[in-house]
Order: structure tokens, then C-alpha cells, then sequence
């Protein structure tokens, strides 16, 4: 099962549509913009939490404030990059570098988007088997679907497999 079913249908309506709008006037508009809509989940099997490791992967554009360099949110084409910490980060170290959601309650409490301290509750308590010991971080804004697929996800999945995850819990903005 493909993650993006019709691929080339939706770059070819993109380029001409989204893309070239954005390059001729240097303007994104979403009106013009065609979301991805699957008929298929992609999924995997079915998996009994309490016996498994947990990948903590969040589109908020969380990142170490005073170690790490931030997404580049202002970019109108998106950041593609990931960033990883411990997931015993301190809340206050991180910032969040991420233009195309409301940050009101985040501000208010980062485990909104971020949810470190209730996960590892979760581990205490057995819920969960192991919470992997690092955190994924990515630009939740990523207009170009085939890049996200091409270079975000590749390197998430390689940090699971280095982490010999069992799932991931994808935290979105």
C-alpha cells in the first residue's frame, strides 16, 4: 500500500498549480492547494501497548532552544528536517520554531503538543512498555507532499529502526 496513492496526479496538480502560483507571485495560496485524500489507511498490525517501545514523534516543530538550530518556519516551501532529544528534556529547553499553528496553548503548557512528562506517567503506570529514549521533531508544515515522503519519513523510520521501536505516536499540529 502506497502512503500517498496517486502520486504523480497529485505532484503534476501541485506543480501546476500550488507551485507555480507560489513562484509566480510569490504568494501560497491554499485555495489552490490539493490535499492528499488516501482510500486506504496505511497501517500496520494491531500491537499490545504495554509490551512495547514507544517513538514520540511530533510535527510542532519542537527543537533544543540553545543546542539545536530552529526550523525554518518562515520558509513559504516548508522545512523537511528533523531534530531529535532525550525524551527527559527539561519542558523549558525546548522552544518551538512553527508558523501555521495557534501557539496560545502551548505557551500555556508545552505538553499540549508535547507530551513527555504524561508519557513517561504512562511507562510508570505499564501502559506502555518503554518510551524510546528519543524524541523525533519535525515541521509540521510541508506543502510539498513528495518531499515529506522522500526525505522526512526516511529519516523518522531510520531513527525508529536505530531505536528498535515496536510503533510510533505521532503527535500532529
Amino acid at each position: 500500500m502506497d502512503i500517498l496513492e496517486n502520486r504523480e496526479a497529485w505532484a503534476e496538480h501541485f506543480e501546476a498549480n500550488w507551485l507555480a502560483h507560489y513562484e509566480k507571485t510569490g504568494e501560497t495560496d491554499f485555495k489552490q492547494y490539493q490535499y492528499v485524500r488516501n482510500e486506504e489507511v496505511p497501517s500496520g498490525k494491531a500491537i499490545d501497548l504495554s509490551q512495547s517501545k514507544l517513538l514520540l514523534v511530533t510535527s510542532s516543530g519542537a527543537y533544543l532552544r540553545d543546542s539545536q538550530t530552529a526550523f525554518d518556519a518562515p520558509n513559504p516551501l516548508g522545512d523537511y528536517s528533523v531534530r531529535t532529544f532525550p525524551h527527559s528534556t527539561e519542558l523549558t529547553e525546548i522552544a518551538f520554531a512553527h508558523e501555521h499553528y495557534n501557539h496560545q496553548y502551548v505557551d500555556q503548557d508545552v505538553q499540549s503538543v508535547l507530551p513527555l512528562r504524561i508519557l513517561e506517567n504512562m511507562q510508570a503506570e505499564g501502559i506502555i512498555g518503554e518510551l524510546a529514549e528519543t524524541v523525533v521533531s519535525f515541521h509540521g508544515y510541508t506543502p510539498d507532499v513528495r518531499r515529506l515522503l522522500d526525505e522526512t519519513i526516511p529519516q523518522i523510520i531510520g531513527l525508529a529502526k536505530e531505536q528498535q521501536v515496536d510503533a510510533a505516536l505521532l503527535i500532529p499540529v
